[in-house]
């Protein structure tokens, strides 16, 4: 049997690309899959969120400025709190578990697990539950933390 250059080149490729693919899993402490061509692959159950800025709230954005420049994505947890924001960029969330509810000028938009919320630019909300509650966030622009 004789191998080729090409696909000693194809076979070595293959196995660079599978070695990124496992750094990054490892590098960010979630089970992600970047595949080459730019699709990413993400288990949410294996992000474990980071406390952020008052108790019961934490987060953990999933994708970084490299793998999505213009795209923004994260989990967000609220523990029965309310956490007042004003939003510099556009966000979607869908509720993973719990209900978010978000409140803005005395209304109440809530939600519960499937369902989603868009979040316009400008917004001065409040974030808030009355249980343990876990969502996805989607974010334009990308540099969400970064501005404002």
């Amino acid at each position: 049997m004789n191998i080729s250059e090409e696909l000693i080149r194809e076979i070595i490729t293959k196995v660079l690309e599978t070695a990124t693919q496992e750094q990054k899993t490892a590098d960010c402490g979630f089970e992600k899959i970047v595949d080459p061509s730019g699709i990413i692959g993400i288990k949410t159950s294996t992000v474990k969120c980071e406390p952020f800025q008052q108790e019961g709230v934490a987060l953990k954005d999933v994708v970084t400025l490299e793998e999505a420049p213009r795209m923004g994505c994260g989990i967000m947890e609220l523990d029965h709190t309310s956490f007042e924001w004003t939003l510099t960029y556009d966000e979607y969330d869908m509720v993973i578990e719990g209900t978010l509810e978000i409140e803005i000028d005395g209304r109440v938009i809530s939600a519960g697990p499937g369902d989603i919320i868009y979040i316009p630019k400008n917004s001065h909300i409040h974030f808030q539950t009355q249980d343990k509650t876990r969502y996805a966030y989607f974010v334009y622009p990308a540099n969400w933390s970064e501005l404002g």
